[in-house]
């Protein structure tokens, strides 16, 4: 199995943060035996992300996206997910529970209509359950490749890898 790793996000192109999560993420695949193919970080650009989804398809098995998952302007990632998948944003009710329950209770806050909006993912997609934050994971295929997105945040990229998509990968790809 091949893999490329993409990083999105202004912040990382200008250095005000540092991209730690490509390094973890192909740690992590390189240990099951996963052959890192490529690493890119690119900007928060609709069609900078779609034509990078466009490059990767069917050139690589496995393709893991971080970033750009957020409720601000700038976090498209879940848009741009729809678009290249013919696809819609619903609601994933087991997601906006996680939320409001990360919100409400632990931060003790009262839940707005941007906190609800974490819960959006598209229709197709897998939902990779997030237990130690609001943005969620997503898998989805096309053709004959597997795209999966991250939340930039480094520990919740963290659990998501170890937990749901280790895992995932090693049940349904690895013999």
């Amino acid at each position: 199995m091949k893999a490329a790793i993409v990083t999105i996000g202004d912040e990382i192109l200008i250095g005000q943060i540092v991209d730690t999560n490509s390094a973890f993420i192909a740690k992590s695949l390189d240990r099951i035996g996963v052959e890192i193919h490529e690493m890119i970080s690119i900007n928060d650009n609709k069609q900078h992300i779609l034509n990078t989804f466009l490059e990767f398809q069917n050139k690589v098995d496995l393709v893991v996206i971080t970033g750009g998952l957020g409720p601000t302007k700038d976090d498209i990632t879940k848009k741009t997910f729809c678009d290249y998948f013919d696809d819609e944003l619903v609601i994933n009710e087991e997601v906006l529970r996680n939320v409001t329950q990360i919100i409400e209770g632990f931060y003790k806050r009262k839940i707005t209509q941007i906190n609800k909006d974490q819960a959006l993912v598209p229709s197709k997609c897998t939902v990779l359950h997030n237990k130690v934050g609001t943005a969620p994971g997503m898998w989805m295929k096309k053709e004959n490749t597997v795209f999966v997105s991250l939340p930039g945040v480094p520990f919740e990229m963290k659990y998501l890898v170890e937990n749901e998509i280790i895992p995932k990968i090693v049940i349904e790809y690895k013999r």
